[in-house]
């Protein structure tokens, strides 16, 4: 009877799990004209492996049960890797403990699986308790790096006081994806840093790093903004001075916190920036999405920066364990321009928007900028109002 079981729940659930690997995405049509969202998430919890859940063996789990338990798998980084489309998602157990995992896709929307085991990082002296948000970069060097946060209880903390944390920018980096190196964690003047992308050229000879000073773990404090700085090593990674790129402005997107998102995208005109802003509400804090461009030959000079956020959570992409949110830290760009965009919703799941550098491109040059009051904002509706006076008539 007991085989039966196992069984019966072992074949019902493997057929279920590959029906649902195996479902085509749908690109859904377009208002802004930007960016595609798609029907389905791309990563779900129910993505992660049946061998990572389940105990296979009949003697010693008798009614097939879940063994080990998964909460959410989002905000991956992501590359292109011998043909296929890899994404490093933060995938976080029932025990809130996250990690990182390689899933791989043949098209990058659709069909994402796990490859058999989850990455392996070596502890430093003083260890993680928590890992997350990797940003991964091919550098010139000839490694591939992941940038992530590294999260272990504030020692400072009042006795009693459980949630305290520090955050720190931990490195690894591989010629595989598959054997990670550790390497000391990155060293700032800045008390916590979190959100921060290595970029992937040298800048005179040095490493170069966009980061996020912050005073505190959740709260930027006197500091904020996404900065820049140099390091003569990636080995012993330190940066002696961080200044400011982008910074956090009073009512906007972006007034709370910002962070980059994954190591810019070249272009002829500059650096594509994706970055998300934080912004106060009476229902807590919301993450968008915004985008800017910086500068070809010195990538720490902001050229151009679209008013407003580029994407915000919509519909169910609201919902979730920490609600209200869209977070990036990973995009492929293609051969043949295409953009994905990789974000996930509510700390619960991950999503792809496609796009092109050229889409992208022309959405930063030539959105308005932000004036930073209401009249400024007035200013630019009535302007291109006056410029479609003209072809009013073709809206008839």
């Amino acid at each position: 009877m007991a085989m039966d079981l196992f069984k019966e729940r072992k074949t019902k659930i493997k057929k279920e799990h590959e029906a649902f690997l195996s479902q085509k995405n749908e690109k859904l049509f377009s208002i802004n004209g930007i960016f595609n969202r798609y029907k389905n998430p791309v990563l779900t919890r129910d993505h992660v492996p049946l061998h990572w859940r389940f105990d296979l063996n009949p003697e010693t789990n008798p009614n097939f049960m879940e063994r080990i338990g998964f909460n959410a798998t989002f905000n991956a980084g992501a590359i292109k890797w011998k043909n296929k489309y890899l994404v490093a998602a933060r995938v976080e157990g029932n025990d809130r403990k996250s990690f990182f995992a390689i899933a791989e896709s043949p098209n990058g929307v659709d069909n994402f699986r796990f490859w058999d085991r989850p990455i392996s990082l070596t502890r430093l002296d003083e260890p993680d308790t928590n890992v997350y948000d990797i940003r991964l970069t091919s550098h010139d060097d000839g490694f591939i790096y992941g940038v992530f946060c590294s999260e272990k209880k504030d020692p400072d903390a009042p006795a009693g006081d459980t949630s305290s944390a520090v955050a720190a920018a931990g490195i690894i980096r591989t010629k595989d994806l598959v054997n990670w190196e550790r390497l000391p964690n990155l060293v700032t003047p800045s008390p916590q840093q979190r959100n921060v992308v290595l970029f992937q050229h040298l800048v005179d000879g040095k490493y170069a790093f966009y980061t996020r000073p912050q005073d505190g773990f959740i709260e930027t404090g006197k500091a904020g903004g996404i900065a820049f700085g140099l390091s003569h090593s990636i080995k012993n990674a330190k940066i002696d001075k961080e200044f400011i790129v982008d910074n956090k402005v009073y009512h906007t997107v972006y007034e709370v916190k910002n962070g980059l998102g994954p190591a810019p995208i070249r272009t002829e005109k500059g650096w594509l920036q994706l970055a998300h802003g934080v912004r106060n509400t009476a229902a807590g804090l919301r993450y968008t999405l915004y985008m800017f461009m910086t500068d070809l030959a010195e990538p720490w000079k902001v050229t151009c920066k679209p008013a407003g956020h580029f994407l915000s959570p919509l519909q169910a992409e609201r919902v979730g364990d920490v609600s209200n949110v869209v977070f990036t830290n990973g995009w492929i760009q293609d051969d043949d321009g295409t953009v994905f965009i990789y974000y996930g919703s509510s700390d619960t799941r991950l999503h792809v928007a496609t796009s092109t550098v050229d889409l992208l491109t022309e959405y930063c040059l030539n959105t308005p900028q932000d004036g930073f009051d209401s009249g400024s904002s007035v200013k630019s509706i009535n302007e291109l109002i006056d410029k479609n006076k003209p072809f009013m008539d073709t809206l008839v």
